[in-house]
């Protein structure tokens, strides 16, 4: 699945393979958690996190990884050195499997990204 057409998070989970459903449902667990006053909306197909309208959090199954989108710069500045071992695009990590999700690490990022706003990219 690259883009869903899923109306809500809830049916988007829905159809993930079963084989990166639960990595999925624990990614959406901490968005939750930790991104205190930001609203879920499913946005560009995949479950989306926004503070005043703007997208700073995203997640995703693609064809060959589990997609992690931060769209803040000042964050990805911020954690360079622990993403500098990681399979990363501009702002996308990428996961090859649900066994290889660095949940420490994603935790970590998006208590950065709540703690205040800051530049998106």
């Amino acid at each position: 699945m690259v883009h869903s057409t899923a109306d809500d998070v809830d049916d988007y989970l829905a159809e993930v393979p079963a084989r990166r459903q639960q990595a999925l449902v624990r990614l959406r667990r901490m968005c939750r958690a930790e991104l205190q006053g930001f609203t879920e909306v499913m946005a560009y197909g995949m479950p989306t996190y926004q503070r005043d309208g703007a997208a700073e959090i995203a997640f995703a199954s693609q064809k060959q990884y589990i997609s992690f989108y931060l769209m803040r710069s000042d964050i990805r500045e911020m954690f360079r050195e622990r993403l500098a071992g990681q399979d990363m695009g501009k702002g996308c990590l990428r996961f090859r499997t649900a066994e290889t999700i660095d949940f420490d690490l994603v935790r970590d990022l998006l208590r950065a990204t709540a703690s205040g706003p800051g530049t998106i990219c």
